[in-house]
């Protein structure tokens, strides 16, 4: 989640982190998939360098459970393991994430004051030509305000999928709506953390296999930042 696609969006993304909209399916799907990314933005924030981020998800009738994780090249690279639950039908989608960093605590330590976890709400609705999504911390690493109380770091994101000159494209806004330290280095109130756009390519490899190649430009109005970044999905 945090810390390209984190939860970045990606995206990231993809993310992370936001949850596709399933259709209810009469039998089990599974899928497993990686990609590789020349950085980690999430959300506007810059988490890493170049990463391999696998994917691993089963669904069936509307529900689905997925774990996504990212790892740098450098040994210090922070590395991410999520876990995903969540439902779908029609464009309507609801999920909980439990999003862990290896930088703090060991994975099973779920203390208040002892944890490296954040744990995620998220609603959302695809219109086809918009998806809107909200995002709200609720356990764990929740954010903080600058009186030191539990800010409950909250996202909002907006994105539209469109067509231009024979690729996909996907335009993101996002923002946090109240005071956090979570995003943007704690920012004072509603700040706008990411406005993205991105394009993917089909490469043919053979009659039978492509490539997925994207590139996406992300800039992060709140902290000024600025990046540009490739990646291919296998």
């Amino acid at each position: 989640m945090k810390g390209l696609l984190k939860k970045g969006g990606a995206w990231i993304a993809v993310a992370i982190l936001s949850p596709a909209v399933l259709m209810a399916q009469d039998k089990v799907e599974a899928s497993v998939g990686a990609d590789l990314v020349s950085g980690y933005i999430w959300r506007g924030q810059d988490l890493g360098n170049v990463s391999i981020q696998p994917s691993l998800s089963i669904a069936y009738k509307g529900f689905s459970l997925s774990a996504w994780g990212s790892v740098g090249f450098e040994k210090s690279d922070t590395k991410e393991f999520d876990l995903t639950l969540g439902y779908g039908i029609g464009g309507f989608s609801v999920s909980v994430t439990d999003y862990w960093f290896n930088n703090g605590p060991a994975y099973f330590h779920y203390g208040a004051h002892d944890t490296n976890h954040t744990f995620e709400a998220q609603v959302g609705y695809d219109f086809g030509v918009l998806a809107v999504n909200w995002y709200t911390n609720f356990a764990g690493n929740v954010g903080y305000n600058s009186d030191g109380d539990r800010a409950y770091a909250s996202y909002i994101a907006l994105s539209a999928p469109f067509r231009l000159g024979g690729l996909d494209w996907e335009a993101t806004v996002g923002a946090t709506p109240w005071e956090n330290d979570f995003y943007n280095g704690g920012k004072n109130g509603f700040a706008v953390s990411e406005v993205g756009i991105k394009a993917t390519k089909e490469l043919k490899i053979t009659d039978s296999w492509t490539l997925p190649v994207f590139a996406q430009a992300i800039w992060n109005p709140a902290t000024e930042g600025a990046y540009f970044v490739a990646g291919l999905s296998f």
